[in-house]
């Protein structure tokens, strides 16, 4: 909206605002709006909560030292999301559709959370959806969104061949380019690349969300996520970075360094009440919306390799909740104390500080990690 008004109507009259034109500038300023949009709606949104009784309901399976953080107001995330919309709509180019496609996802994954935390509140338990509704909705966003990405590659709009970290020549696009042109084997064609896109998407919202656990631990590493995101999406909508980089060109997604940047200032924003000791809980609404957002990006300016890297925590943390299911069902036996892994260091004496502070180190090292392969390929 500022950029329409501002740099498009009236910069011809105005010339200081031809600096609007510039991508950098305008993040900048989105991150800042979008942290002290966070911090300046918090205070009220907690005592909301608080007034309405909106708290959280601890698992009896959980760690017992959470017990005292029952009652904690909760549904933070609506906070985030907030933060997140209002300054990319005043301060991105809103003619270019990725900006939208990434405002839909947080949104419908943020729904998708919504859901689940008002089912906990009205059942005053810690059960919201169940497992296969809550990946089924899953599944069906991610799909859908995979679905919009085929449309737009028919349209020279998105290419679907993918970076691949130290392999310069190998770009796969899991197309299977002969069977496109039949309508009767065209689902067939494009399946790979839907599942995997979809198995993407999912895997790390759900990551995300098994890291939402102690306080400030997924928003603190969402920050570096976010943070490395932005990054990468600029140097990838540079023509003179993205061939320093080899990294695969669009400008499109220039305007998606301004939704990253908002997505990086709203977590800091949300990191001031939700450090240890946390005066607000993001819930479902905030840790499947800020992961699906975070996958979707990646997908996007098409990075889906690096993700892997730089959420490498969120994964750790998913991995550790398969690896304890499998082995308890196959062996009878748990490979950690309790999952996801934060716990297990809460169960053998680290303390909570220690342990959100330590994954925060893991995650910064293996976002600079991922980073630094721009240039080892």
């Amino acid at each position: 909206m500022l950029y329409y008004l501002l740099y498009v109507q009236l910069q011809r009259y105005v010339s200081p605002f031809r600096v609007f034109r510039y991508t950098t500038f305008r993040t900048a300023f989105a991150s800042l709006t979008a942290l002290f949009l966070c911090i300046a709606l918090g205070p009220w949104l907690i005592n909301r909560l608080r007034e309405f009784q909106i708290g959280q309901y601890i698992r009896e399976e959980g760690p017992k030292s959470h017990q005292k953080k029952a009652g904690t107001p909760t549904m933070g995330g609506v906070l985030i999301i907030i933060s997140i919309v209002v300054p990319t709509l005043l301060w991105a180019d809103l003619t270019y559709q990725y900006v939208w496609i990434a405002i839909g996802a947080l949104v419908a994954f943020g729904w998708i959370g919504f859901l689940d935390d008002y089912a906990k509140i009205t059942r005053r338990r810690n059960l919201g959806l169940s497992g296969k509704q809550k990946l089924l909705y899953q599944f069906a966003v991610a799909f859908a969104f995979a679905a919009v990405l085929l449309v737009m590659r028919a349209h020279a709009m998105f290419s679907t061949a993918m970076n691949m970290p130290f392999a310069k020549q190998f770009k796969p696009s899991l197309l299977i380019d002969s069977l496109l042109h039949n309508p009767w084997t065209y689902v067939i064609g494009v399946a790979p690349f839907c599942i995997l896109v979809g198995l993407l998407v999912v895997l790390v919202t759900n990551a995300v969300n098994l890291t939402d656990g102690l306080d400030g631990l997924a928003i603190g590493l969402m920050v570096v996520a976010a943070g490395a995101l932005t990054a990468l999406a600029y140097a990838g909508s540079r023509p003179d970075l993205a061939e320093y980089l080899d990294l695969a060109r669009n400008p499109r997604t220039s305007e998606l360094t301004i939704f990253c940047g908002s997505m990086t200032g709203a977590s800091l924003g949300f990191l001031w009440y939700n450090a240890h000791p946390a005066e607000i809980f993001m819930g479902d609404v905030g840790s499947l919306g800020l992961g699906g957002a975070l996958a979707v990006v990646a997908v996007l300016i098409k990075q889906e390799v690096l993700l892997l890297f730089i959420g490498g925590v969120f994964i750790i943390e998913a991995l550790s909740v398969v690896l304890q299911v499998v082995s308890f069902k196959l062996r009878g036996k748990r490979i950690f104390k309790m999952a996801p892994i934060h716990h297990h260091f809460e169960q053998i004496g680290w303390t909570e500080s220690k342990i959100i502070a330590r994954f925060w180190i893991a995650g910064l090292v293996l976002a600079l990690f991922a980073l630094t392969t721009l240039k080892l390929r």
